[in-house]
């Protein structure tokens, strides 16, 4: 990927009803989706909102105007991220040009902060946001887990931002020490809109969710597979949100071929899945599982580099975040060299009962009042009026 990744070049379009209100930021599949429900609300508020988006297909479908698909170059992990570092400081300084050519009247970073925050210094430095003397003011919607990892960075965020929104009620007192203000919106599962993509069944298949990044489900749906291989009377389905995901996807299937007959393959949003059960990785999907009360276990493997590098400096006890917001493992996590297919078999096992269903639900339950929204007190409302 970083051949083609160095080699790019950059052309954005102007915007299309001449000047643009706000400017959304998602570089993953995940900001993609939330940052579409944020504007979909916004433009229900106000119809007239002029909005463009460095984004994924969601944010387009929202009503944005899409100048470039940052989602389909999204990476993970700090080996990955460094090997394609001329990459991403060529695409933000083409944002960054194209925002003080443009001039919006707001940007809204959504998650991604490598990249997010570097542009919002940018834009301070080239003297056009509020904090560097200019109109232009920088929203940030959804906190980086400063609670887990670079807890110094909230108060670089401080220096360059306007105003954040938070989707865990946790997270603002996390600022409490800076200037920066910052609010609880609730979490964007709980919205009213939104349409779990996934519900129980107790006859359904094992839902396998290794992730939207290729390079993280090379590594982790190859143990999922093998993981159902022990597991001779289920069936699997996997989702993909991208081609190239389905690609991957497909890759493993063929080396698998025995297990492969008991898997389907869907494209990501194209129907509900019912499911009694799923492996997950630690992603935005996996608690959508968890809201839902869906027995299962978080499976995870990264590079070696990047595994060891974060151990050393991530202050969490679980990966999750479903088990973080708990603070127990409610679904078990296995990890890097835990992640055995034949004890993750042993374990989904054990969860596919009616009992495990029952304490499932219950952690949903606490988990669904722990992240329900303030009233009245939404991200539209903060986008639109903060």
């Amino acid at each position: 990927m970083s051949d083609i990744l160095s080699t790019r070049t950059f052309k954005f379009s102007a915007p299309q009803r001449e000047e643009c209100d706000i400017l959304v930021i998602a570089g993953e599949h995940s900001g993609d989706e939330q940052a579409s429900r944020m504007i979909a609300s916004a433009l229900k508020k106000n119809p007239d909102l002029r909005v463009c988006a460095f984004g994924g297909e969601n944010l387009a479908k929202a009503g944005a105007q899409l100048l470039f698909d940052m989602t389909s170059f999204s990476v993970v992990g700090i080996f990955e991220v460094i090997k394609n570092y001329g990459f991403f400081k060529k695409l933000s300084e083409a944002v960054a040009d194209w925002i003080c050519q443009y001039k919006p009247k707001k940007v809204c970073f959504v998650d991604y902060p490598g990249f997010n925050l570097h542009l919002a210094k940018m834009l301070k430095e080239r003297g056009v946001s509020v904090k560097g003397g200019g109109d232009i003011k920088l929203f940030y919607y959804i906190s980086p887990q400063i609670w887990a990892w670079k807890a110094g960075r909230r108060f670089k965020m401080a220096e360059v931002l306007d105003s954040l929104a938070t989707i865990f009620p946790f997270e603002p007192n996390c600022y409490a020490d800076t200037s920066l203000p910052v609010k609880f919106v609730g979490h964007p599962f709980l919205e009213e809109t939104y349409n779990p993509p996934v519900e129980y069944n107790k006859d359904g298949e094992i839902l396998l969710l290794s992730g939207s990044r290729t390079i993280a489900v090379s590594r982790i749906f190859p143990i999922m597979v093998n993981a159902l291989r022990y597991l001779p009377n289920e069936r699997g389905v996997v989702i993909y949100p991208t081609q190239a995901i389905k690609n991957e996807i497909d890759a493993v299937l063929a080396k698998n071929q025995d297990v492969a007959k008991r898997i389907r393959v869907m494209l990501n949003g194209s129907e509900k899945i019912s499911v009694k059960g799923a492996m997950m990785s630690s992603g935005t999907m996996s608690l959508s599982c968890s809201l839902e009360g869906i027995p299962g276990a978080i499976v995870y493997k990264a590079n070696p580099f990047t595994y060891f590098l974060g151990r050393a400096l991530v202050n969490i006890q679980y990966l999750s975040i479903a088990n973080i917001i708990l603070d127990k493992p409610a679904w078990r996590e296995f990890i890097q060299f835990d992640a055995s297919p034949e004890k993750i078999a042993k374990y989904m096992q054990e969860c596919l009962t009616a009992d495990a269903r029952k304490t499932f639900c219950e952690y949903a339950d606490t988990l669904k009042n722990i992240l329900r929204a303030p009233a009245e007190q939404g991200v539209a409302d903060w986008l639109l009026n903060d």
